[in-house]
């Protein structure tokens, strides 16, 4: 699923959000297009429309990329001036994300969008349209960057926003948590009152120097830690994130011990596979180990979280590679656009439940990927329950 092309030819004089709208039932040939898009502000033409696209030659309009032939009513694009189109939001999806800005403070080992300072103030103006014309039943939105606590106001306007046209929507934002070590920043956030927002936010290690490497900024444990008391003051939710590599795996164990004895207040616990993108393509022989080859520490964590009450999920990593009694805290947590499954997983009983592999393991993946037998279904039906074919389609 691409979710960025091109119309050639096509030229704006302002870039604009359009969402996707029902055809019209209006005479001529209007009627026949297929793919009709409504732009959110009044920068409309005459008729009420900023732009009509037809997924047909047949119609004599401008013709939608057949790569995006996927986008529904209520989708959300971005055209630029020159005719570029983004993918801003989907209505059926489950993994809708605001990129707020591609700038960070910190340079992790392996991150899946390394930083460009860039100018980019754009992106929360097109997210301030955009989120206008989001579905009232959008379940949940992500923001991520960069980091997005480098564009505070507007950090502050987007959540603002999101309460007042989706009050019915949980908000879930991705920081290293390294602003809010000023308290007053904490102070902020929580001031807006939205009602389900969570901020996920990562420990890669309980020793201060290990965290240090994996993020390249100094005393980013000390500020990190710092911010998630600080929000914890101000009873902001907050979840805790740790991505599993060779340069955090041995210390999993005592991670988890320092979390449940240290940040017993935080909602939820996140243990992570790799993507295999952006620097950690780079520095894939530092960091890449075989899931088959830490289950020992995996499966410690999760216990040592879980007794102390903690909830706690694995994300990133199938069901072959871990073992039974960790199934029940896996989630299909792949974004749809980027999620695939082997050949090996074709013939996989339990496929449905399995959160599958994100597309960059093509790369490098598991000596141990296989597929499933009926037994192992009906273990997973036991603790998933039964599927039906939507929802087993659903990713």
């Amino acid at each position: 699923m691409k979710l960025y092309s091109k119309i050639h030819g096509l030229r704006l004089a302002e870039p604009k959000v359009l969402r996707i709208a029902e055809e019209p039932d209006r005479p001529g040939d209007v009627k026949a297009v297929e793919a009709l898009l409504l732009e959110q502000s009044t920068r409309t033409n005459a008729e009420g429309f900023g732009l009509m696209l037809s997924r047909s030659t047949s119609a004599g309009l401008l013709q939608l990329p057949p790569e995006l032939n996927y986008l529904r009513t209520g989708d959300i694009i971005r055209v630029s001036t020159n005719g570029e189109l983004s993918v801003l939001y989907r209505k059926n999806s489950r993994f809708n994300t605001m990129l707020v800005t591609e700038r960070c403070n910190s340079k992790c080992l392996m991150c899946s969008q390394p930083p460009r300072d860039i100018n980019d103030d754009f992106l929360i103006e097109d997210w301030l349209e955009a989120i206008r014309l989001m579905s009232p039943e959008t379940a949940e939105l992500g923001i991520t960057g960069g980091e997005p606590t480098l564009r505070f106001q507007g950090l502050l306007d987007l959540i603002a926003a999101t309460k007042e046209h989706l009050p019915n929507t949980a908000l879930h934002m991705l920081s290293n948590g390294r602003l809010f070590c000023y308290l007053k920043y904490a102070q902020r956030i929580a001031a807006i009152g939205h009602r389900d927002f969570v901020i996920g936010i990562p420990i890669y290690s309980d020793v201060p120097t290990i965290h240090d490497f994996v993020v390249q900024a100094e005393k980013a444990f000390e500020q990190t830690l710092l911010g998630i008391l600080n929000l914890a003051r101000v009873h902001q939710r907050i979840e805790i994130r740790f991505v599993i590599h060779r340069q955090t795996v041995d210390r999993l164990p005592q991670f988890a011990r320092f979390v449940a004895r240290n940040l017993p207040f935080v909602d939820h616990v996140a243990l992570m596979g790799l993507e295999i993108m952006g620097y950690t393509r780079s520095n894939l022989e530092t960091l890449w180990i075989d899931p088959l080859d830490f289950q020992q520490q995996l499966e410690a964590a999760v216990f040592e979280l879980n007794w102390a009450g903690l909830p706690v999920s694995i994300y990133n990593l199938p069901l072959c590679l871990l073992p039974k009694p960790l199934w029940r805290y896996s989630r299909q947590s792949i974004s749809d656009w980027k999620n695939i499954y082997f050949d090996e997983c074709q013939k996989c009983a339990v496929q449905e439940f399995c959160a599958g592999f994100f597309a960059s393991a093509e790369m490098k993946r598991s000596r141990f990927i296989r597929p499933l037998a009926m037994s192992d279904r009906e273990y997973a039906i036991d603790i998933f329950g039964e599927k039906t074919l939507e929802q087993a389609t659903e990713k």
